[in-house]
């Protein structure tokens, strides 16, 4: 009972509390860049090391276009892909992605696919219906996300801002690599001159053009493995937390 006297005489002698600070939001690593350039694997694997979610935001847009396909939307229907895009019955379950409960992960990875998704979002109102969605993968403790506007527009104020890019060439080739390996067929000069049509229309896009934020670090990776890079943004963030500017490792 003593101790419980004392509490209240603590209690009653205190003063009144003022209103609680919100607690500060988790950390955001942003890592953006153009297709093929390795930002998805790069932030899948940043993300493991350090126990934060990841988001993949090029799968909304994937997800969209795959809708409209079956949803017989045309890519210049603006509105009514907006509304697709609105009311994606979409999850994230590991690898795999599911769209009204059916796993289309690998529908999502078609070129066809990846092309139509680059015109959608070259559509305003297509990405305003995205980006409460985007910003809810934001949670403790804490998120790697990648994108073409993670950093420009979705996470403005992330902690570490990574724009990752690499040669035409080079980019053409992990992808060649990349759908052989699932048993794809694929022409290197075909895909080198999507990756530079591609390139053209996410840059001169009016809405959130692929541009990298003006406190980005560039980081070029036509010369390095994939875990070099990866351990070159492990250590920016390191770097960022130790300075104070981050949340904790």
């Amino acid at each position: 009972m003593g101790r419980g006297t004392r509490a209240e005489s603590a209690t009653a002698n205190a003063s009144p509390a003022g209103p609680s600070s919100p607690p500060p939001a988790p950390p955001v690593i942003a890592i953006d860049g153009p297709s093929a350039s390795g930002k998805g694997t790069v932030a899948s694997r940043v993300a493991a090391a350090l126990g934060f979610h990841y988001l993949e935001s090029g799968a909304l847009y994937r997800l969209v276009a795959l809708a409209s396909l079956r949803e017989h939307v045309r890519p210049e229907e603006e509105e009514r892909l907006a509304g697709l895009a609105a009311g994606l019955r979409a999850e994230f379950s590991g690898d795999r992605v599911l769209l009204d409960g059916e796993d289309v992960s690998d529908a999502l990875r078609s070129e066809h696919c990846g092309n139509l998704a680059s015109a959608i979002a070259r559509l305003a109102a297509v990405r305003a219906a995205l980006l409460g969605r985007q910003r809810a993968f934001r949670r403790p403790p804490g998120l790697v996300a990648d994108g073409r506007d993670m950093g420009t527009v979705v996470f403005p104020d992330a902690c570490l801002k990574v724009f990752l890019t690499a040669s035409v060439p080079v980019r053409a080739e992990r992808r060649y690599k990349q759908l052989k390996d699932k048993g794809i067929r694929a022409s290197l000069a075909a895909l080198s001159r999507d990756l530079e049509e591609r390139d053209a229309r996410d840059t001169a896009r009016s809405a959130a053009p692929l541009r990298p934020a003006p406190d980005a670090i560039l980081l070029d990776s036509s010369d390095l493995t994939i875990e070099e890079v990866v351990q070159r943004v492990l250590g920016l963030y390191r770097q960022r937390v130790a300075e104070g500017t981050g949340g904790a490792v």
